[in-house]
C-alpha cells in the first residue's frame, strides 16, 4: 500500500510538473494570425527579455491586431509594429535600450526596428524573409518562427523602387500570448 501511495504520489508530481512546464513554455509563444494562417513563434526571453517583455505587454494590449504590414522587401523582411501605417510611429511606450545578442538573422528571426540610434526601439518589428548576416549585432533579435512560415512568405510584397513599401497591405489579423489563446 505504501508503495502505491508513493508511486501515485509520483506520478501526480510528474504530471504537475509537466503541465507547468507547459505552461510557461506557452507563456514564451506568440500566435500571429495573418490571412493565409497562424505564424507561432517562439521568444528568446533568455536573449532579449525587456524587448520580449514590451512585445508581451503590447500584444497582450491589443496594440498590433489590424497593424499592417507597410514594408515588405523580397527575399529580405517583412515589417510591421507601426500603428499609423507609415514607419514613423510608435506606441506611447518609451524607447527601449538595445539587447543586441548572438542571434543570426536568417529566416524566420524576429528583430525590433528602430532608428538610427541603437537605443530607439519601440514597437515595430520585422520578420526576416532570408538571411541577412549584416543585420548581426545591429538589431535586437526576440523571437523566431517555428510553425507557419510559409504565411510570412505569403504577406504583399512592396515595391522594390519604393523601398518596400506596400500599397494596399496586408495586416495583422490578431496576435496573442499563446498561454492567453485558451482564455
Amino acid at each position: 500500500m505504501r508503495t502505491l501511495r508513493f508511486v501515485l504520489a509520483a506520478v501526480a508530481g510528474i504530471f504537475l510538473w509537466q503541465l507547468q512546464a507547459a505552461a510557461a513554455e506557452k507563456e514564451n509563444m506568440i500566435y500571429l494570425d495573418l490571412k493565409d494562417g497562424r505564424v507561432t513563434i517562439e521568444l528568446f526571453e533568455d536573449k532579449a527579455p525587456n524587448h520580449v517583455k514590451r512585445i508581451k505587454e503590447l500584444v497582450r494590449e491589443g496594440f498590433y491586431n489590424g497593424v499592417v504590414f507597410h514594408r515588405v522587401i523580397d527575399g529580405f523582411m517583412a515589417q510591421t509594429g507601426d500603428p499609423t501605417g507609415t514607419g514613423r510611429g510608435g506606441s506611447d511606450k518609451p524607447d527601449l535600450k538595445a539587447e543586441f545578442n548572438d542571434v543570426s538573422h536568417v529566416e524566420g528571426v524576429l528583430s525590433m526596428a528602430r532608428t538610427a540610434d541603437p537605443n530607439s526601439a519601440n514597437s515595430q518589428f520585422f520578420i526576416m524573409l532570408a538571411p541577412a548576416p549584416h543585420l548581426d549585432g545591429q538589431y535586437t533579435s526576440w523571437g523566431k518562427v517555428v510553425d507557419g512560415i510559409e504565411h510570412v512568405h505569403n504577406i504583399k510584397k512592396g515595391r522594390a523602387d519604393q523601398n518596400g513599401s506596400v500599397s494596399d497591405p496586408d495586416k495583422i489579423v490578431k496576435i496573442q500570448v499563446a498561454a492567453d489563446a485558451d482564455k
